[in-house]
């Protein structure tokens, strides 16, 4: 039994007195512990020291842990949503072949495709699709797929740039999912 709590003898003793006061009681029980016999003063503050020095390696311990699932938790909402414009990007690139046949019909001069392409291509393009390749823009081979080329007209030009676009290319959220098909001039 520890040397603050109380000792159910004395409480007893106490409360078997006539007329002896609960006051009493308690104060004789919180008085300050006396030592325990054999322990001097020193050893009562190693003891103490020992104590502090374990809970500051709980503290230690409880900020670590504290911080590591702080980590995991901001790890997780990463990959989750990393999983979510993964499975976004592949219903797009699924939806390409869609778009695909759309321009197609349009070139064809199928009537009443335009309002069905544009409203799929507003849709896709609110989520994060964007058009690639449109003619006389730099030819940059990270986004577009030269299968043609034509020699310059102008003498001023340096880089190529596209002069036709043969396939329409898509990116999602500023990654390429499929490059542009193009002839390029220069």
């Amino acid at each position: 039994m520890s040397a603050s709590s109380p000792d159910v003898s004395e409480l007893e003793a106490v409360s078997d007195e006539p007329g002896a006061d609960i006051g009493e009681a308690a104060e004789s029980v919180t008085a300050e512990p006396e030592p325990v016999e054999g322990q001097t003063a020193a050893d009562t503050e190693l003891d103490l020291a020992a104590v502090i020095a374990e809970r500051d390696a709980y503290l230690e311990d409880l900020q670590r842990v504290t911080a590591e699932f702080t980590n995991f938790r901001r790890q997780t909402m990463k990959r989750n949503t990393e999983l979510v414009a993964q499975a976004a990007s592949r219903l797009a690139r699924e939806l390409l072949v869609v778009l695909d046949a759309c321009e197609a019909a349009v070139s064809q001069g199928v009537e009443g495709i335009e309002a069905l392409q544009s409203q799929l291509l507003g849709v896709l393009s609110a989520e994060g699709l964007t058009v690639l390749g449109t003619v006389d823009e730099p030819f940059d081979p990270g986004y577009h797929e030269a299968v043609m080329s034509e020699e310059s007209t102008g003498e001023g030009q340096d880089a190529p740039v596209v002069s036709e676009v043969l396939r329409t290319g898509y990116a999602w959220n500023g990654r390429v999912l499929r490059p542009a098909m193009v002839k390029v001039r220069g």
